[in-house]
């Protein structure tokens, strides 16, 4: 001030947070939100998962695989009765191995690794390369995209 007139005015902005409002650059909580769940689903704590989708989540198995019958998944419900309960029942020792997060920009995590387990009904192992992109908002994730090797998958099946 000066003389009762502004001589100067001056702006102070969070430019990373506008950045993040815009999609531009990633929340940096989403790799580590993406993590805790994964590391909840090797334990065996689905419940842990679950709260972490957004109860409108829009869940997609890689198409020929044998859980994307009803793709697309709306909410967690559907994604613990028609992808996780499945998942349970068919096959032992399910496991996601040399699991690596990438962060992305306009909220994505990329998660890339390979899928292990034995097929209940027959003993065939599998040990097939998937990844995943999750998109986040909010904290939650609200969308999900399966992409795995699902001729090695669906031979397994078939044997």
């Amino acid at each position: 001030m000066k003389d009762g007139k502004i001589a100067q005015e001056q702006d102070f902005m969070d430019n990373l947070q506008f950045m993040q409002q815009l999609g531009i650059v990633s929340s940096p909580e989403n790799v580590g939100i993406i993590d805790v769940m994964y590391k909840a689903f090797a334990k065996g704590d689905i419940p842990n998962v679950l709260s972490a989708l957004d109860p409108n989540i829009v869940w997609n198995e890689a198409e020929n695989f044998p859980y994307a019958d009803n793709n697309p998944y709306i909410g967690p419900d559907a994604v613990l009765n028609g992808v996780f309960a499945r998942v349970g029942g068919d096959w032992d020792n399910f496991t996601l191995v040399d699991l690596k997060l990438h962060d992305m920009s306009n909220n994505y995590v990329l998660a890339t690794g390979r899928y292990q387990g034995k097929y209940k009904k027959n003993g065939a192992s599998i040990n097939a390369q998937m990844s995943h992109l999750w998109q986040l908002k909010n904290g939650k994730a609200i969308s999900f995209q399966q992409m795995v090797d699902t001729k090695h998958v669906s031979e397994a099946i078939k044997k």
